[in-house]
């Protein structure tokens, strides 16, 4: 076995490990599978109002968070999987009085 193929064996996706295991907030379990986005939102806006571990405002928190997961797992989702977490910002934004886009 040629060392490429021992490294891709052990390589872990860092990406996952971050949201499974965020200093910033403590998130559901499953939270970004659900297909409603405003159960996305919701689940969001409550982790982010109750740390107190995060560095920015709660919205910024449950935003950053939000896009990081689309951002890292998009190429894998699909397009059914993609729009309730592309329409949970708009919800997301709406739970903080902030104007959709």
């Amino acid at each position: 076995m040629s060392v490429k193929q021992k490294a891709k064996k052990s390589v872990k996706k860092w990406s996952a490990r971050v949201t499974d295991t965020s200093n910033a907030l403590d998130l559901e379990n499953n939270v970004f599978k659900s297909k409603d986005p405003e159960e996305i939102a919701e689940s969001l806006k409550e982790s982010a109002d109750n740390s107190h571990r995060r560095k920015g405002s709660p919205f910024q928190s449950a935003m950053s968070m939000l896009n990081f997961y689309i951002n890292r797992a998009g190429k894998n989702l699909t397009k059914t999987q993609k729009k309730p977490l592309e329409r949970a910002k708009n919800k997301l934004r709406k739970l903080y009085g902030r104007e959709e886009k």
